[in-house]
């Protein structure tokens, strides 16, 4: 499936216009893939691909334009009065923690990698010419550093 990584960000690309947003997407796509609960094989995994970001597309045009639609003091009074649990702050501090101990299992361009994508938000051109790497080298540590925590984090959420 990473064989479509970079096609699959073209044609998004193409459609969006916004190679940042198309990034992010296919990103979102094969967490989604990869995070799917079926033990069944994907017969046909280019196309199951492309669905999935297309459907994380047209999920967040729908969520824009709702959010669009409400008044503003909707938004501001949703966002003061938020204040989790105590219970899902501990679930969430401890979460990001086994999160950072996966991180810390990775080579360090591999970890630079997603941390610069994930946290600072760069391009995976930027990513490249700031570690000196390549393109192609960077998509992989990321992909590479989603799937090392994704299997790390289920491991840790059986015991």
């Amino acid at each position: 499936m990473e064989s479509y990584y970079r096609e699959l960000i073209c044609f998004l690309n193409a459609k969006l216009g916004n190679r940042q947003v198309a990034e992010d997407v296919v990103h979102d796509a094969y967490v989604r893939v990869l995070e799917r609960a079926s033990d069944t094989p994907i017969e046909q995994p280019r196309a199951f691909l492309y669905r999935t970001a297309l459907n994380l597309v047209i999920d967040g045009h729908r969520r824009n334009t709702l959010r669009q639609a409400e008044p503003l003091e909707v938004l501001d009074s949703e966002e003061r009065f938020f204040s989790p649990s105590p219970q899902v702050s501990l679930d969430h501090r401890q979460r990001l923690d086994m999160l950072g101990s996966a991180l810390a299992e990775l080579s360090p361009p591999c970890r630079d990698s997603f941390l610069l994508r994930k946290l600072e938000g760069l391009s995976h051109l930027q990513i490249a010419e700031r570690l000196n790497l390549s393109r192609s080298v960077v998509e992989k540590h990321i992909v590479n550093a989603m799937k090392h925590c994704r299997v790390r984090m289920r491991e840790w959420d059986s015991h």
